[in-house]
């Protein structure tokens, strides 16, 4: 059995003996930046690697590089985990459009939130990365009341951030994290307008 096999099994079976709903499907397209959100707790974390592995998919997600740390740091990379200093990696945005145009296949994990505590805005480093890159937005959720998990709609960014956050706030607006209360605002920060992007397709198609 390959790796990825294992994982699937092995993530089914979790999501079973727990109690957990494993809903949507993998996507279609080899590259994409997939979100996860709400974000309230740790667990996310390993529900998020439960769809991806569910799903059959080795994305790359990332996190604070003090997760990282001895001796739990080489476990976190191998299982697709990239360290994020917030200090010293300010492009990371361009950073990420390069890897995905050096790449053929990078579907790439992010949580707008940014952290497990209540924000006013999200973070739009996700949404750069996709309009930058040309590539779509999959919506992975999480639903604690409803023990429900996976991946939902597929957003291609048209540019008009407004417009396409909107679209994201409609879709998580019946979706809870584990701790409500520190669930982030699904809005831009004033002034976060980017330009449209000629030739991207625009809308939402249905979950793939």
């Amino acid at each position: 059995m390959s790796r990825i096999g294992f994982l699937r099994g092995f993530s089914r079976l979790v999501c079973r003996l727990t109690g957990w709903k494993l809903l949507g499907s993998a996507p279609r397209f080899r590259k994409c930046v997939m979100i996860g959100a709400p974000h309230t707790t740790n667990w996310d974390l390993p529900l998020a690697l439960l769809v991806l592995w569910g799903h059959g998919i080795e994305g790359k997600w990332v996190a604070k590089h003090t997760v990282f740390r001895w001796p739990v740091g080489w476990f976190m990379r191998l299982l697709g985990g990239i360290p994020l200093d917030r200090e010293a990696t300010r492009d990371f945005v361009q950073q990420s459009v390069d890897a995905f145009a050096e790449r053929e296949d990078l579907i790439l994990l992010l949580a707008p939130e940014g952290t497990r505590s209540h924000v006013d805005y999200w973070k739009t480093g996700f949404y750069y990365i996709a309009l930058g890159a040309g590539v779509p937005i999959v919506l992975g959720f999480v639903d604690f009341p409803n023990k429900e998990t996976g991946l939902g709609s597929t957003l291609y960014p048209t540019g008009d951030i407004e417009a396409d956050f909107e679209v994201m706030r409609r879709f998580y607006e019946d979706k809870t994290g584990k701790r409500p209360e520190k669930a982030g605002e699904i809005k831009v920060r004033p002034g976060g307008r980017a330009p449209r992007r000629q030739g991207s397709p625009a809308g939402v198609k249905s979950p793939v």
